[in-house]
């Protein structure tokens, strides 16, 4: 499951690049909204890291809480793109989707895990 949960992380940071790429081509003329693109850029390229070191460490109980309230974030933020082009159905809104959704339930797991983990430290 880590190979996993790091393989989406992987594709989370790759998300920002191809999102700093677009957010170039798209706005590069226009100042402010480049800027506004680039923070979206940063805040992918911070979640897709937060997860991937989230993935190693499956006693940190904190880290996966800060990635179970982020990761829903972008998946709420990729629908909301998808309204605004009015394309639900658009391979960038569909691939974020997914690979925060994944994100969502691995943080669950490492939530679940390190409780457990706890629990049986304290009866050993």
């Amino acid at each position: 499951m880590k190979t996993t949960d790091r393989i989406f992380s992987c594709l989370l940071f790759l998300g920002g690049i191809g999102h700093t790429f677009g957010t170039f081509i798209a706005y590069g003329s226009k100042p402010e909204l480049l800027l506004w693109s680039l923070c979206a850029s940063l805040f992918l390229f911070l979640l897709g890291t937060l997860n991937f070191v989230r993935a190693s460490r499956s006693g940190d109980r904190t880290l996966g809480w800060i990635t179970l309230i982020f990761n829903p974030c972008q998946f709420v933020s990729a629908v909301a793109f998808g309204r605004l082009i009015q394309n639900l159905y658009d391979p960038r809104v569909i691939g974020f989707c997914i690979i925060t959704l994944v994100l969502t339930a691995m943080s669950i797991r490492s939530i679940v895990a390190a409780k457990q983990s706890k629990e049986h430290k304290a009866y050993a």
